[in-house]
């Protein structure tokens, strides 16, 4: 039985090492009405890892023919992987269920021209802990560290009235705690920080 109000969308964007996934994870245990929201996979063609995002892993092949074929709402290139958003969003939104996306900012205006009354969630901190946060994980080098933090430049110069803000630079206890506010009230909330 759908419900008569659409759900929310909550598109989650912000630079590589600001803590996206530590907070989404973190919403997904302590969300306090799991039924009324879901936190959506991505179809990603990087393998699975130990650390990092629960995503569903596609080769090159499938992901184009899943593209090709229109399975996807949403798609985007980044750092040479290709991303996905199962069209399965636009059923649970119209079944009243709010989502949580893990988005990308490059994508931003297009996921705005088919959602255009969706919550854009910023997270960001401050260069400092970006960069303790890039070196700690070890993923990076030195090059690629210095890419990503001017690309977090990029973010601040990022303008639109959906936006709300989270500084990420606290515990995840705080942090997380003002994220999940965000979800459950994003009417009543404006940034935190």
């Amino acid at each position: 039985m759908a419900s008569s109000q659409k759900g929310r969308l909550f598109y989650v964007i912000g630079a590589s090492g600001v803590g996206k996934d530590s907070l989404i994870a973190y919403a997904r245990k302590h969300i306090s009405d799991q039924s009324k929201v879901i936190f959506m996979h991505r179809y990603i063609t990087r393998p699975p890892e130990l650390k990092g995002e629960n995503h569903v892993f596609l080769d090159t092949e499938e992901f184009e023919y899943r593209n090709k074929n229109s399975f996807f709402s949403m798609q985007w290139d980044s750092h040479g992987l290709r991303y996905a958003i199962g069209k399965e969003i636009d059923f649970w939104l119209e079944q009243g269920v709010d989502v949580v996306v893990n988005g990308s900012r490059g994508y931003l205006f297009t996921a705005l021209e088919k959602y255009p009354d969706m919550n854009i969630l910023l997270i960001t901190c401050s260069i400092d802990v970006l960069c303790k946060r890039l070196i700690a994980r070890g993923r990076e080098s030195g090059d690629e560290i210095y890419e990503r933090v001017e690309r977090a430049r990029q973010f601040s110069d990022l303008q639109h009235p959906n936006i709300r803000l989270i500084e990420n630079n606290d515990t995840i206890e705080k942090s997380g705690h003002d994220f999940v506010r965000l979800l459950q009230y994003p009417d009543q909330i404006g940034s935190v920080a």
